[in-house]
């Protein structure tokens, strides 16, 4: 088991503004709800990890 963290940056799909994101690299799939922190509206992220490599993707809650 590995434990730490990774950083990158996403962009809001309901404003636009890109910010960044810490990824929890110890698991290696992850669905959960952070607020932007521009606007506070809710992003449905969905985060998989494939040994260092991991992909990001931001949804409205609408699409999920």
């Amino acid at each position: 088991m590995r434990f730490g963290t990774d950083s990158t940056t996403i962009d809001c799909p309901y404003c636009g503004e890109a910010f960044e994101l810490v990824i929890d690299t110890g698991e290696n799939e992850q669905q959960y709800i952070e607020d932007c922190y521009v606007c506070c509206r809710p992003i449905h992220l969905s985060v998989w990890l494939d040994g260092d490599v991991f992909e990001v993707i931001a949804r409205h809650e609408n699409d999920c």
